[in-house]
């Protein structure tokens, strides 16, 4: 699963990796959540193109979105079985710049954030799909999910599942839905390289989308709450010591 993911490499250093011809200017962000425009890189027209989608993908074919809970993830493995995935991952799949992302591991009563990247802070590219939803009322809405694979062995003890990250020499192979066939595009999807990313303990200042700085990235480990002791056992109550007078019988020594 992927809840929080990071973009705050500077607009021309993401033209440069992805090669798109717009010249989109957009500020650093540090702490994109669901229902939030997100930043994408399509093949259209025979290029890429940047392009803005919200994430949380709705299929074509819902009614009501208001009643459809948005998919902001969707797993590498059953793309082609779901119904909400299956055109999409067939027709319009995407390139989703990011420099991270966060993910929690639980610990006792508390939940410990970690932001997760490359050490020498590179680009990175994950797997995603979109679909253009048309409200019956009028307007359109272009909306995506990130796709998710089983952890590597390195993310594994902090969580199960991982974005699923496109090397740059397979940009074209997953966005070229015309000459790519789904069953080879899916081959690419596969848990990072071991040494990729770097696990790093962060504040729960994380947990909250309003939280969108730098100071995010710095580590900070939670403190486990100690556990109750439960309640103390009630002491014997010590009977009373009678002095000689009250008992009627004197100490003659």
């Amino acid at each position: 699963m992927c809840g929080r993911y990071s973009l705050s490499s500077a607009p021309e250093e993401v033209k440069a990796l992805f090669e798109y011809p717009e010249q989109p200017d957009f500020p650093p962000r540090y702490n994109i959540a669901p229902t939030q425009p997100i930043a994408l890189v399509k093949r259209e027209n025979g290029g890429r193109h940047f392009d803005l989608a919200r994430w949380g993908l709705v299929p074509a074919w819902v009614k009501d979105p208001a009643n459809f809970t948005l998919l902001h993830n969707a797993r590498a493995e059953t793309l082609e079985e779901k119904p909400s995935f299956r055109a999409a991952v067939r027709h319009r799949r995407c390139l989703v710049p990011a420099n991270g992302f966060y993910e929690w591991h639980r610990k006792g009563a508390t939940k410990q954030p970690y932001w997760i990247a490359p050490e020498d802070g590179r680009l990175l590219a994950f797997a995603g799909l979109w679909e253009t939803y048309s409200h019956p009322d009028g307007g359109d809405i272009d909306t995506a999910a990130l796709i998710t694979v089983e952890a590597n062995n390195a993310m594994r003890s902090i969580h199960h599942r991982m974005p699923a990250i496109i090397a740059p020499e397979h940009f074209d192979d997953w966005l070229n839905t015309g000459t790519v066939m789904v069953r080879e595009a899916v081959k690419l999807l596969k848990p990072a390289n071991e040494d990729l990313l770097v696990a790093t303990p962060v504040s729960t200042r994380v947990n909250s989308a309003d939280n969108d700085d730098p100071a995010l990235w710095e580590r900070h480990v939670v403190s486990v709450p100690p556990k109750p002791s439960g309640r103390p056992k009630p002491q014997k109550k010590k009977p009373a010591i009678k002095s000689p007078q009250d008992t009627g019988q004197l100490d003659l020594f």
